[in-house]
């Protein structure tokens, strides 16, 4: 029989408790909920004794222009998932560590970034208070779009299927001013027919240790790519990357890449080859970071086209 407790209460004495369903009848072998039958050992259900905290879902947007990245360091605060993680401090009275779906360098925005975290549930009941709290604190170029309970097992990064980058890049003799910081001032022309024929060798599953900035990098380079669309605006040029995960600077490293094909510097046959050579000497430049946006992140049964 299910039970439920106030909402206010912060301590739970029933014994294990299944976070959805709020069944008290979990056995303790298999980790089932009696009641809902849902969840396997590990998932959302909460020890005799503990804090009942929720699961925070946002989608957050932001200027990245003056700070050193996404990821918090030991050498500056000056980060985003620090400014978060502030304001968290600030809401819950205690540490909250917050999850971002991509760790975005030094100078690279995002319109569509998501994290998660955990917070005392008393606290932090639902959604609105966490979007509304946070956007009252956060610096102005940094906002949360959304905010929203998830299940206890969400992570931003390690549920997400595929992530949207888009590289934008000004072909003109000068950029736009109010867009200066927001894109590349490649100033030349380029052959785009050659960019998109290059691009169509970055399809599909590679091993694309040619594209990333870090020649230690002991995990796993092999990424898929399932889309890559260039599109012309006028004098500027979009370069939109759809895939299932992305090594160090390898968006930056494949646009620079591109920009030498388009540019003459190589022919669009040498995509293959530098593909095939696993030899970051072989790739192009890494294009600047201010062109640079996180624009969608993609989760099971929530594809959006960009």
């Amino acid at each position: 029989m299910s039970q439920k407790f106030p909402a206010d209460t912060e301590k739970f004495s029933a014994g294990n408790f299944c976070l959805i369903s709020m069944c008290t009848k979990i056995q303790i072998a298999s980790g089932d909920c009696a009641q809902c039958g849902k969840h396997a050992k590990g998932d959302a259900f909460y020890q005799e004794g503990t804090t009942m905290k929720n699961n925070i879902r946002v989608t957050l947007e932001y200027d990245g222009s003056r700070y050193d990245g996404w990821q918090k360091q030991g050498n500056t605060d000056n980060t985003i998932q620090g400014k978060l993680e502030t304001v968290l401090f600030k809401m819950a009275g205690e540490e909250i560590e917050i999850h971002g779906s991509g760790r975005t360098d030094a100078g690279v925005h995002a319109r569509g970034q998501v994290a998660n975290f955990h917070i005392d549930a008393k606290i932090c009941p639902d959604g609105k208070t966490a979007k509304d709290y946070l956007n009252r604190y956060l610096p102005e170029d940094i906002r949360v779009l959304s905010a929203e309970l998830a299940s206890g097992r969400f992570h931003s990064r390690l549920s997400a299927v595929s992530k949207t980058y888009g590289y934008y890049v000004e072909t003109g003799d000068k950029k736009d001013v109010f867009e200066r910081k927001y894109v590349y001032g490649y100033g030349k022309k380029l052959d785009v027919e050659a960019m998109q024929r290059a691009a169509e060798f970055i399809i599909g599953e590679h091993d694309f240790k040619s594209f990333c900035a870090n020649r230690r990098m002991k995990k796993s380079t092999v990424r898929r790519i399932d889309e890559v669309r260039i599109v012309e605006h006028g004098t500027k040029i979009e370069l939109l990357y759809t895939g299932n995960g992305f090594l160090y600077n390898m968006v930056r490293i494949l646009t620079g890449t591109l920009l030498e094909i388009g540019s003459g510097m190589r022919r669009p046959e040498e995509m293959k080859e530098i593909i095939e050579a696993k030899n970051r000497d072989m790739a192009g430049r890494t294009a600047p970071p201010e062109g640079l946006f996180l624009l969608h992140v993609d989760y099971e049964g929530e594809r959006k086209t960009v």
